[in-house]
């Protein structure tokens, strides 16, 4: 999040790490833009913030010209930003998700092509079963799939016409903010074959500030998870291969 208050910090610990996979995580919605409001004063509010519900932000970016240009130029400045902090771009996402947008998407891709871009992560997360605990939780995570599913299709189709690679498969949608050390090992256990993307929140205590949105995520138990030697055993034991998405170029 090239806009967000611990950017430079993260900037700086990522420098530190050369062989870190970085990723633009592009912010659309609920949270602070890299333009101000002279340029986009059609997209943030009047503290300087984007709105919080994605849905009536996505008819406006659909419907609305004045709407998609300010889109297109706030986008271009967050890509503008990330090459100015010298990482190599490694994929593209969005901020809740926003790139399953088509109008969004056909922006990145578009702009992208001057930046560089040479990955998008898709949102494509299929039911496993291993977290299904009981009838009500089957019928969420496969009602939630199957909305998304058209979206993701359209999405496939295009990354791929434009030759840019994605993932098979995503994990760390429905379970967002409790990755904690069950889940992964669930997870972990019995992964699709192909490509999937398993993503947390870790953090190593709680901070001032925390998005209310998510301020019930486990962040504590997900960075433990993610550093639990019982971790490294299921990648061993299922030959799980760690890479990111720069390994597919």
């Amino acid at each position: 999040m090239v806009a967000a208050p611990a950017a430079t910090d993260a900037i700086s610990r990522a420098k530190a790490l050369p062989t870190l996979n970085v990723g633009l995580h592009l912010v659309l919605v609920s949270g602070r833009p890299c333009l101000s409001s002279a340029e986009i004063p059609d997209l943030i509010d009047e503290q300087e913030e984007f709105s919080s519900n994605p849905v009536a932000s996505g008819f406006k970016m659909f419907f609305l010209p004045k709407i998609r240009r300010q889109l297109e130029a706030e986008i271009r400045a967050q890509f503008e930003a990330f090459k100015k902090t010298g990482l190599r771009l490694d994929h593209v996402n969005a901020h809740k998700h926003m790139h399953l947008h088509p109008t969004v998407l056909e922006m990145i891709i578009r702009i992208g092509k001057d930046y560089d871009l040479k990955a998008v992560r898709v949102p494509d997360e299929p039911p496993l079963d291993a977290l299904i605990d009981n009838r009500k939780e089957k019928i969420l995570r496969y009602a939630r799939w199957l909305f998304l599913k058209p979206w993701v299709s359209r999405m496939k189709k295009h990354l791929r016409t434009n030759n840019i690679h994605y993932n098979d498969f995503v994990y760390g949608l429905h379970d967002s903010g409790h990755m904690n050390i069950d889940t992964l090992i669930r997870i972990l256990s019995h992964l699709p074959a192909g490509l999937s993307e398993i993503y947390s929140h870790p953090a190593t205590q709680l901070w001032d500030d925390i998005d209310p949105e998510a301020d019930h995520y486990e962040y504590e138990a997900e960075y433990k998870a993610l550093i639990h030697p019982r971790i490294k055993r299921m990648i061993d034991k299922f030959s799980i291969e760690l890479i990111g998405f720069g390994n597919l170029h």
